[in-house]
């Protein structure tokens, strides 16, 4: 085979690093890990522009034909997220209310109105069934809240010590308004970053229910469904442009995947990032940076300028807003770089992480 040859194989057909020949707890981090996975592994195969975006949820568009055979186009926002979190209830919430709101924010992060979920249980053999009928209530309240309806679901149970307990798998499906056009891809040199509250409270919460902190935190997970946040602004501004939860990899993993698919910087600015002080305790004493600590009740917004200040009121002026803040903006340069100026007036590169902070929090 001529050596061109070689190497355009090479490039169709990577050959894994010797680190990558097994999955790794660090491949379901949100990091570099998972970014190469998803990369070398799930997206050759899949490909199609729908999945290149890399966005929270898919954009698609359905032709339908009405009863006059005039064609109408709709966008529907579809995602689906695998929750196996533990231990299974942590203080603010569990992995039934986690698993919906979870589901409704990434497709909220496109623009899209929630509408229907589908639910997939995966139950330990022994599991207790009063537990079972608290975790269905909890997502019964969640889907009422977020104004979803749970459609259609599959239950499957394997054996004894093959599940952790429990695992849910939750798909959501939203309808996007024909005006509103929201994507990782679409930050712009002058746009305003806002981020909607306090950083770090579940994966503090969720390693506090673990009794692995060494000392008592009181703090409590921030998971909510923000499809009502998001209306609220996009009745304000329908020019947003990023929206994106910081879940998995928490803030800092966020803004660099905003920054490298809309080739810009992002500037942060380290004294305006609002963080609770039981959770930058915890942090400090733990040797964890709460830029990258798990969230699952807030979310990033970025937006023209002009816009900034009655969004960020109207934010405000919401339940899971009211700690809403500007925190930066962005940049031409550096590229595909997120950069944080420090309370001491140094600036410094917040880069994505490798592998796993805290292990399955979501």
């Amino acid at each position: 085979m001529a050596e061109d040859q070689l190497n355009i194989q090479a490039l169709v057909c990577p050959v894994p690093h010797p680190h990558d020949r097994h999955i790794l707890l660090g491949h379901g981090s949100g990091g570099k890990m998972s970014q190469n996975l998803i990369k070398n592994i799930f997206l050759p195969p899949f490909d199609n522009p729908t999945l290149r975006a890399g966005d929270d949820a898919g954009v698609v568009h359905i032709e339908l034909e009405n009863g006059v055979k005039e064609q109408i186009t709709d966008r529907f926002a579809i995602s689906t997220d695998s929750h196996v979190v533990w231990p299974l209830f942590f203080p603010g919430g569990d992995i039934g209310r986690l698993s919906i709101c979870g589901t409704v924010n990434d497709v909220a992060m496109m623009g899209g109105i929630p509408k229907f979920i589908t639910v997939g249980f995966i139950i330990e053999e022994g599991f207790e069934i009063g537990l079972l009928i608290n975790i269905t209530k909890s997502m019964k309240s969640a889907s009422e809240e977020a104004n979803v309806s749970i459609v259609a679901g599959d239950t499957k149970v394997v054996q004894r010590g093959k599940a952790d307990g429990l695992y849910i798998n939750t798909t959501g499906v939203g309808v996007i308004p024909a005006n509103i056009e929201i994507g990782g891809a679409n930050a712009k040199p002058g746009d305003v970053v806002i981020l909607s509250g306090s950083i770090g409270d579940h994966g503090i919460a969720v390693l506090g229910a673990r009794g692995e902190l060494g000392f008592s935190a009181d703090v409590s997970s921030d998971v909510a469904p923000l499809n009502s946040l998001v209306q609220s602004m996009l009745n304000k501004c329908s020019q947003i442009h990023v929206l994106r939860d910081p879940t998995r990899g928490g803030l800092g993993t966020s803004l660099n995947e905003i920054a490298q698919q809309s080739n810009v910087c992002i500037s942060i600015n380290e004294s305006s990032i609002p963080i609770k002080p039981a959770v930058a305790a915890a942090c400090e004493l733990l040797g964890f940076d709460p830029l990258y600590v798990a969230n699952e009740g807030k979310l990033i917004a970025i937006l023209p300028p002009e816009d900034a200040d009655v969004v960020l009121h109207a934010m405000q002026n919401t339940r899971y807003g009211e700690e809403s803040a500007i925190i930066g903006n962005v940049l031409t340069e550096p590229s595909r770089r997120v950069l944080l100026k420090t309370v001491i007036g140094t600036t410094r590169i917040i880069d994505t992480p490798s592998g796993e902070i805290l292990p399955r929090i979501c």
